[in-house]
């Protein structure tokens, strides 16, 4: 990824720039909490700290994988002032909101846990008024006042699914299956998989994000005017307010149902000199392309982390949801298991061979028992990935990869064993590139229980761009009680798979979920 940091600002005109953001700034009022969208909440188990932890780390890893403006850079300071502006009419929380601006061509935008919202240029470069930039970044805000990210990941616990199997994500966190991040490697980012959002997170981000503007003087007709912005360019398959946020449908149309609902205004706000102003400057900026992003080299020009983004990425992992230990960090064990490990990087020549003997674990959710000279990473609370000494690890990023093993986990997602299989199904071949079905899914019991069961063909870690090692996945689905489905994913290259497919069995045989 290539970034030029040509901001061609007149020498003259730092003054202006340093007005227009006090200019912004001056005319927020003090915190309201008018939205009148008020969605039910969702059982999210963080704390309001945890999930501001979880921010800051990840935070850390889109500095990594993305060209940020310095807080210094014009844009950068106009879009700090117009977000702070718009906080004030945020219900709920106070969160710690931050605002930056990513230095990509690409219309998009995306919010962290915990109030990290990053702008794209080409976003403000495409946005033709003060009202409709207003308008993305209230719908971010919203997300942000909901917990979307947060509450997805403790109802899906889809992190462990996309991370883990042969460490080859594309296409689900950011902008999702489409989405120019994807392509540029941050969907690569592990742990934050959680950001993609459902069809109903969007619909309650605009709604909320209508009421959220309308109360910031803001003319709220500005964000269906965005959302026609981004389908002339994108086209009508393409016209949603982030590509990794599903168009949840008629989006113009109930929008205008939610501001025909708000009591009629004389001095809606559309425009502004400021944004006349820092407009002018955006639109001379050169916005880099995804294939400059992905080039790389603006990473050596990238501003240093904020102080307590570093500080948190210093720090201690974020206890789980559940206040265990998290995942893949030493820690206790239960029912007898080995200590979980900390995963290094993967031995190529590792011996792979499962002893005769198995061992025991004790998870909340089941019991399963495993080679004896296997090595479990994760913990009683956590997603669990269980593989030879050697066999899953991390790769030169720290990105979780898993040539020989099994992952176990937890799925919540909607209707029957069937229904929710055909859904984690498809958003394990959606987020893992090149990874496709090679089996019908079918059914079996698994000690008792209703399961199913499904092949893959992906590509294993242990390979290169030019040598590659093709991988088999076999997924099994099991019926839980409470309506969700435990999943088991067991992995090893193609070559292999079949000698360690009764181990497999095996393992299987012993699973029985609580």
């Amino acid at each position: 990824m290539q970034q030029n940091w040509g901001i061609h600002v007149n020498p003259k005109s730092g003054f202006l720039w340093w007005f227009a953001a006090l200019s912004i700034a001056a005319v927020a009022l003090p915190r309201t909490a008018e939205a009148r969208f008020q969605p039910t909440p969702c059982k999210n188990p963080y704390t309001d700290q945890q999930e501001i932890q979880i921010g800051r780390k990840a935070m850390a890893q889109v500095y990594q994988q993305q060209p940020i403006l310095p807080d210094s850079d014009p844009v950068s300071r106009y879009v700090q002032a117009l977000g702070n502006k718009l906080v004030h009419y945020a219900p709920g929380y106070p969160w710690p909101y931050q605002f930056h601006v990513v230095n990509s061509a690409d219309i998009n935008a995306f919010a962290l846990p915990g109030g990290s919202i990053f702008v794209n240029l080409g976003t403000v470069q495409a946005a033709t008024d003060e009202a409709q930039l207003a308008g993305v970044m209230a719908h971010e805000i919203s997300h942000v006042v909901q917990r979307h990210s947060t509450c997805n990941q403790a109802r899906q616990q889809m992190p462990s699914i996309l991370a883990g199997i042969g460490g080859a994500l594309a296409g689900v966190l950011l902008p999702g299956a489409a989405g120019a991040l994807a392509q540029q490697g941050i969907s690569s980012v592990a742990g934050l998989t959680f950001l993609r959002m459902s069809r109903d997170d969007e619909k309650q981000a605009d709604l909320m994000g209508t009421d959220i503007l309308y109360d910031a003087g803001y003319d709220p007709r500005a964000l269906p005017q965005f959302f026609e912005t981004i389908q002339a360019k994108y086209g009508s398959g393409g016209a949603q307010l982030l590509s990794d946020h599903p168009n949840p449908g008629n989006r113009i149309g109930y929008v205008m149902d939610e501001i025909r609902s708000l009591p009629p205004k004389t001095d809606e706000v559309k425009d502004s000199p400021q944004f006349e102003s820092m407009h002018a400057v955006a639109m001379k900026m050169h916005a880099d392309t995804a294939a400059e992003i992905k080039a790389g080299d603006w990473k050596r020009r990238q501003p240093p982390l904020p102080a307590e983004v570093a500080a948190a990425v210093g720090g201690t992992e974020t206890a789980s949801a559940t206040g265990g230990a998290p995942s893949g960090v030493s820690g206790g064990s239960a029912g007898g298991a080995p200590a979980a490990q900390q995963m290094g990087a993967l031995d190529p020549n590792l011996n792979w061979r499962p002893s005769s003997s198995l061992t025991s674990f004790s998870h909340s959710l089941y019991t399963v028992r495993y080679p004896q000279n296997w090595v479990l990473a994760g913990n009683a609370q956590s997603s669990v990935t269980i593989a030879p000494p050697g066999g899953s690890g991390t790769d030169a990023n720290g990105q979780p990869q898993t040539a020989y093993g099994v992952i176990l986990d937890r799925y919540q997602g909607q209707g029957t064993l069937q229904q929710q299989t055909d859904s984690l199904v498809q958003a394990i071949e959606q987020s893992n590139q090149g990874m496709s079905a090679v089996t019908d899914v079918s059914s079996l019991t698994v000690n008792h229980r209703q399961a199913a069961s499904i092949e893959f063909l992906s590509s294993s870690p242990l390979g290169t761009a030019s040598r590659p090692v093709p991988e088999r996945d076999w997924l099994v689905t099991v019926q839980r009680p409470d309506g969700s489905i435990s999943y088991l994913i067991f992995i090893a290259p193609e070559r292999n798979f079949n000698a360690l497919r009764p181990t497999f069995k095996r393992i299987l045989s012993t699973f029985s979920v609580r």
